[in-house]
């Protein structure tokens, strides 16, 4: 897929250099140089010029890219008129990073197609796992449901998947598991990396430092939490 990023702060940069190391063709856009000469070698292209002016603007492929994203993360009026010149522009589909409640009513009304809050998502993933002793991530479904990775509880060690019978006893599923294997990196410091094992089949024996990634109902979720207490 093709992406547009405007601005090239921490966040944008960032989401820049990840889409492209996916395989992504991306365009970082920001109006300092010395932004983009950082990133020019991570990112497909990175192109300096200032997004409020339309005529610059329009030396972009803004209607045959993907996903344009308007990363802006301090001048509310900056983002907003980039916005609108996108818009006007017809872009395919235009994601913008919300500042304040104010700056989110100004570019819905201009008809964006998704609003982010990179901070207070992040901010809220952040106390949902911790609120949870034991959860070492988390992805919240709904209000009931989550996704949560956690260690294999000690009763589990040396049981098959069968036998353990997780879903019968708490109502979750086992979506895959995890493994910590030691990796030595350039520097010959020792780190750990994570391995998923991918689908597991009923015979699948549980090992000690598992991580099993989970599925199912909050108050299930923290029944099964509670079995090493």
């Amino acid at each position: 897929m093709k992406y547009i990023i405007i601005g090239m702060g921490n966040f944008g940069a960032y989401l820049a250099m990840r889409l492209t190391e996916m395989g992504h063709e991306v365009i970082g856009v920001d109006n300092n140089e010395n932004r983009t000469e950082l990133i020019k070698d991570k990112v497909t292209h990175v192109v300096t010029l200032n997004a409020t002016d339309p005529q610059a603007v329009k030396n972009l492929p803004a209607r045959d890219t993907d996903v344009v994203i308007i990363a802006i993360g301090e001048d509310v009026g900056a983002s907003i008129l980039s916005t609108a010149i996108f818009k006007q522009l017809q872009a395919k589909r235009i994601i913008a990073r919300a500042i304040n409640s104010l700056h989110e009513t100004v570019i819905r009304s201009i008809g964006v197609d998704e609003i982010i809050h990179p901070e207070e998502e992040t901010a809220d993933r952040l106390s949902k796992r911790l609120q949870m002793k034991g959860v070492l991530d988390s992805l919240q479904i709904s209000d009931e449901y989550n996704i949560v990775e956690v260690k294999l509880p000690k009763r589990y060690v040396g049981m098959k998947v069968s036998e353990a019978d997780i879903r019968k006893e708490f109502y979750l599923n086992i979506l895959t598991v995890i493994k910590m294997e030691d990796k030595t990196n350039l520097l010959g410091i020792k780190t750990k990396e994570k391995r998923v094992i991918g689908v597991i089949t009923p015979e699948y024996t549980l090992e000690e430092g598992d991580l099993l990634l989970l599925f199912g109902k909050i108050k299930n979720i923290q029944e099964f939490l509670n079995l090493d207490e």
